[in-house]
């Protein structure tokens, strides 16, 4: 496989339905996108590139379209470009198969490509079991990964036959795996069967209520920079930002949603990034196309803020505090650049962690993170 190759697997965007009849202006995003049209753009300058999908069998919708990644597209491209330094490509929308499997297997191979690339793909998604593919990418490139995921359930629902409702159980227990770690972001409790949260807590994962996260967001920022995966079910939003989700009322609003996705674009690891569960058909609007299209440009704005961050080898970036806690001695790392922490764990390997762990660890307590890290080695 290639990045030529993966043309047979792509479908190119119709610029001309994403436009107004006067196209683009030069001061908007759309004029800036390298778009797979007549050609397949040159991506070797691209800090993010987008791949449509609109495979939506999973959650029983017996149609395929690429109508949802267009409309978002139609949204996206619209928006004003701030991000200079940041080049973007599209690719255009994943062929749907002739079964589910089928798709997943082209959404593999394309996603698979570009991350071998050092290309962050963004997956314009279907319905979440599209998860499934976005993970076995690194399982064709042989890579061991952390995966954060944004939904207001857990998939893990066996008395289901739909794939997007219990998708996680082949990605934790399937053969060969290829998951070291699992966080859970913004989980709903009233969704969710206790013994399910126990069974996630036995495995090691970490689960972060939505309540709990919307008082300290800015803890999620470490488990997001670690994760190697990152994948959103526009489920996690309340109904009155995204009125596309149907699922519940309540939720993230729609600026902890941007929040979020620019921690994503801000992390050097998170090589890929799903947004899944946007049915166009259920939108009132296009307002859940805007959100998404407004995730998208923060995520632009996370990769920009990352370029400022040294890497962790030049220790003249960085403030160095080295220190004991419950008998044992590690450092942590604050960039003078960011403000971002780090902290070394018992392996001597450095983790992404927050101000609040070098608080707890200032106490001689030791911080659950690295508790964790600790328990799951």
């Amino acid at each position: 496989m290639s990045l030529q190759t993966i043309i047979d697997f792509l479908e190119p965007v119709n610029i001309a339905q994403l436009s107004d009849d006067e196209g683009f202006r030069d001061t908007q995003l759309g004029k800036h996108i390298a778009v797979y049209e007549a050609e397949f753009p040159d991506i070797s300058n691209a800090d993010m590139v987008l791949v449509g999908c609109g495979e939506m069998r999973g959650a029983g919708i017996q149609y395929t379209s690429t109508g949802s990644p267009d409309a978002i597209r139609a949204e996206y491209y619209k928006l004003f470009h701030w991000h200079t330094a940041v080049n973007v490509a599209d690719v255009g929308n994943v062929k749907c198969g002739a079964t589910l499997q089928d798709s997943y297997a082209a959404l593999r191979m394309v996603v698979s490509e570009l991350v071998s690339a050092g290309k962050k793909v963004v997956i314009l998604g279907g319905s979440h079991d599209v998860t499934t593919a976005q993970y076995e990418a690194y399982g064709a490139l042989d890579r061991i990964i952390d995966i954060a995921c944004v939904d207001a359930r857990i998939d893990l629902d066996m008395d289901s036959v739909l794939p997007a409702d219990n998708f996680l159980v082949e990605l934790f227990t399937g053969m060969p795996n290829h998951l070291k770690h699992y966080s859970h972001i913004g989980f709903q409790s009233y969704f969710m069967h206790p013994h399910m949260l126990e069974t996630i807590d036995k495995l090691r994962f970490d689960c972060f209520r939505v309540g709990k996260v919307k008082e300290h967001i800015e803890e999620m920022e470490p488990a997001i920079r670690n994760s190697n995966m990152f994948s959103f079910d526009i489920a996690a939003i309340q109904h009155s930002h995204a009125p596309a989700n149907r699922l519940t009322p309540n939720g993230f609003n729609g600026e902890e949603a941007c929040t979020l996705m620019q921690y994503a674009g801000m992390s050097h690891d998170c090589s890929s990034v799903g947004i899944y569960g946007y049915i166009q058909a259920q939108d009132e609007h296009a307002l859940t196309a805007k959100q998404i299209s407004h995730m998208l440009w923060y995520l632009m704005d996370g990769i920009h803020k990352g370029k400022q961050e040294a890497p962790l080898s030049e220790r003249n970036a960085f403030n160095e505090f080295t220190m004991a806690f419950a008998e044992v001695e590690t450092t942590f790392l604050q960039s003078k650049r960011t403000g971002r922490w780090w902290m070394q764990l018992h392996d001597g390997k450095y983790a992404a962690c927050s101000y609040k762990d070098y608080l707890t660890a200032c106490n001689n307590d030791i911080p659950e993170r690295w508790m964790r890290a600790l328990e799951r080695n």
